[in-house]
């Protein structure tokens, strides 16, 4: 498995790329770091130059089970795929156990990736709550805490 903590993801999903670039701003203007940030989007064009101004660098294309090919960047890609490139022949509804969060949560992120949207997720657990708020106010839907002990 890849050498991530658990439970140290805030997770939404936007609508498209449009909608996560403005949520990725804010999250910039926040002062989260481009290296707490990783994004997971079906392969198109959007996805792919989104990827690249906001990490710096383009996405890897990977399959994935139910998905087909995707573009991904950043710490939560490398937490689900785990040594066994676990995306292709699992998904993302039976990966994200391994980031804390719950099977339905799972299947909710990838039905709304299916869909078109964009995931984005933050590293950072001391600042949980405030990724939590700037996704969701830029449109981050199912917007959730992995495995998170601290308050709102």
């Amino acid at each position: 498995m890849a050498d991530v903590d658990a439970g140290l993801f805030t997770v939404a999903v936007f609508q498209d790329a449009a909608w996560a670039g403005k949520g990725l701003e804010a999250l910039k203007q926040a002062a989260f770091p481009a290296e707490a940030v990783s994004i997971l989007a079906k392969e198109a064009p959007d996805a792919a130059s989104l990827i690249t101004k906001a990490l710096g660098a383009g996405g890897d294309r990977m399959d994935v089970a139910s998905l087909g090919p995707v573009l991904g960047r950043g710490r939560l890609i490398d937490a689900l795929q785990g040594p066994s490139r676990d995306l292709a022949k699992l998904g993302i509804a039976a990966t994200m156990r391994r980031v804390g969060f719950q099977p339905h949560d799972g299947r909710i992120f990838e039905t709304l990736v299916g869909r078109g949207g964009v995931l984005v997720a933050i590293r950072s657990e001391p600042r949980a709550a405030d990724a939590l708020a700037i996704m969701h106010s830029y449109g981050g839907g199912n917007a959730a805490i992995g495995a998170w002990t601290g308050r709102v």
